[in-house]
């Protein structure tokens, strides 16, 4: 079991440091999305908007772009729990299928609340904001979505086996919870290990299983394969069965009142809960107006969210069949992952926990190089060993250098470039690879305190960048109350001291060796040079 956990910690070691962190940044999507599209304006007061007009306005304006579709869709001001983002008041629609065809063309507009005609917005510029960061997490970079999901998953498996015999090797694991012994070497680290191992253990455990369970069609086809056959139509047949399969008929104006129906719904739920209203008509049944609440506030996301009525007589119908076992614990998993019924506090726990596992991993990844150093020093090397400990610069401390450089790219690249987004990732990556050579044609102690350093000073000056670049900085969001932004300026100077104070930690340590190893070859010298 020692032997298993250390190698299956080891080898996609790297990887799983760079999931940790691009997932946990996931946590503050939206946060990342506003401060990378600064021309956007500061965040106020939601305002208050009399739903059921606005529902008569969005008909009407159906009635004219989308006659005969095969649904009708109206998105109401809210403050959306899953997404942290203020929803705006928008139609959608999707038309019936051509002749031939399975699916119709779908359309939407944004609607301005106090005409009922479209929005104007402001164009902020091109940038891969913090959905790229997120995305990263599973589908990696520069490749193809399929090979990126085999990788996440082999790694996740990984790490899997990593934590059940981590479990079973450290039989003490939570005696030794409560114990840390400073300056001991490899002792030291195996401390951290443990520490940092358990204080967020379960959730290690959750993210883990949850990761495998997202894409569980793709790592376990088989089963699938058996029931439904290998043709095209195969996953098609198998979701139809899973969620139900309806086919659609034209939907027309409905002649009940849509907002009483509103009024119901927010008598049901509170004012401020309701999220859209869908017009639909399924084959073979009644027309219907389903009134949706907002999303993502409850764990178990099967709960009831929706009331229906009928489009024309308008009395309330009975909820759709509720899902099976199945579908409701696939999708509770899910949202222990994503995390996107938290509330504020408990996405920063969230995130907080997220930084655990990169030092989880992190911490590790050191103790394999500490516990091999002295005897491969002593026979004079080894290039194995040489480029593990330039990996572990690198991915530690260089990869968030190459997230600083991400978020320093949106501001410096030009406004007007072409393929601008991929540009902000491609300097992630380059300041990555740049780290690993420099940490590898470097002496490893100097390559650990200078790209911390770096980091400290890259994290630390974002917002004196953000505040020479734009009219979005620290005084002004902080005087205006957007907290969305204040914070990401306020995390990232956090950052900054914290990889700050891991430089002066580490270089002291350094100090430290390197004082008793010259006292080891020489005495004399020593005390010569410490009068």
């Amino acid at each position: 079991m020692a032997w298993l956990h250390t190698w299956s910690g080891l080898v996609v070691g790297w990887v799983l440091f760079f999931v940790f962190i691009t997932g946990t940044a996931g946590y503050f999507t939206y946060e990342i999305t506003r401060w990378m599209e600064p021309e956007r304006p500061l965040q106020s007061a939601a305002p208050h908007y009399d739903n059921g007009a606005l529902a008569l306005m969005a008909m009407n304006r159906l009635e004219q772009v989308a006659p005969g579709a095969q649904y009708w869709s109206i998105t109401l001001p809210h403050q959306s729990q899953a997404t942290r983002d203020w929803e705006n008041f928008a139609i959608g629609w999707e038309t019936m299928p051509r002749e031939g065809h399975e699916h119709g063309v779908r359309g939407s507009e944004k609607l301005d609340p106090n005409t009922g005609g479209l929005r104007t917005e402001v164009q902020p510029r091109e940038t891969g904001g913090g959905n790229l960061l997120y995305r990263m997490h599973y589908v990696l970079h520069y490749i193809d979505r399929a090979t990126a999901f085999r990788i996440i998953g082999i790694c996740t498996m990984l790490m899997l086996l990593a934590m059940v015999s981590g479990i079973i090797t450290h039989k003490k694991i939570f005696k030794d919870f409560f114990t840390f012994r400073r300056g001991k070497g490899q002792r030291s680290w195996l401390d951290a290990h443990n520490v940092i191992s358990v204080m967020a253990l379960p959730f290690f455990l959750m993210i883990t299983y949850s990761g495998l369970v997202f894409f569980y069609t793709t790592y376990m086809p088989a089963g699938i394969a058996a029931v439904y056959g290998t043709d095209d139509k195969a996953r098609d047949r198998y979701f139809d069965e899973l969620y139900g399969d309806h086919t659609h008929e034209a939907v027309t104006r409905p002649s009940a009142s849509v907002p009483n129906m509103i009024a119901q719904a927010e008598d049901a739920w509170g004012e401020g809960k309701i999220r859209s209203v869908l017009v639909m008509h399924d084959g073979g049944e009644e027309p219907f107006v389903e009134v949706q609440r907002v999303r993502g506030d409850k764990v178990r996301v099967f709960d009831a969210q929706t009331l229906r009525f009928h489009a024309h007589p308008g009395q309330p119908l009975a909820p759709e069949p509720q899902d099976s076992a199945v579908v409701k614990t696939h999708q509770t998993l899910l949202a222990l992952h994503e995390g996107r019924f938290a509330e504020p506090w408990l996405r920063w726990l969230y995130f907080f926990a997220g930084l655990l596992g990169a030092g989880m991993i992190g911490t590790g990844l050191v103790m394999w190089t500490v516990k091999r150093r002295k005897s491969h020093d002593a026979t004079g090397g080894h290039f194995g060993l040489r480029l593990v400990e330039a990996l572990n610069v690198a991915t530690i401390a260089g990869l968030p250098v190459g997230v600083a450089a991400y978020f320093w790219a949106n501001r410096l690249l030009p406004v007007e470039m072409a393929e601008r987004a991929s540009w902000e990732a491609n300097f992630l990556f380059l300041i990555w690879g740049e780290a690993l050579l420099y940490a590898f044609f470097r002496d490893i102690r100097r390559a650990w305190v200078e790209l911390l350093w770096l980091a400290c000073a890259a994290f630390t000056l974002l917002p004196v960048v953000n505040a020479l670049t734009t009219d979005k900085h620290l005084g002004v969001t902080l005087s205006a109350g957007d907290w969305a932004l204040a914070g990401f300026d306020l995390t990232m100077l956090g950052l900054g001291l914290i990889f700050g104070y891991m430089a002066v930690k580490v270089k002291r340590v350094w100090l430290k060796k390197a004082a008793q190893q010259t006292q080891a070859r020489n005495p004399a010298l020593l005390e010569q040079v410490t009068e």
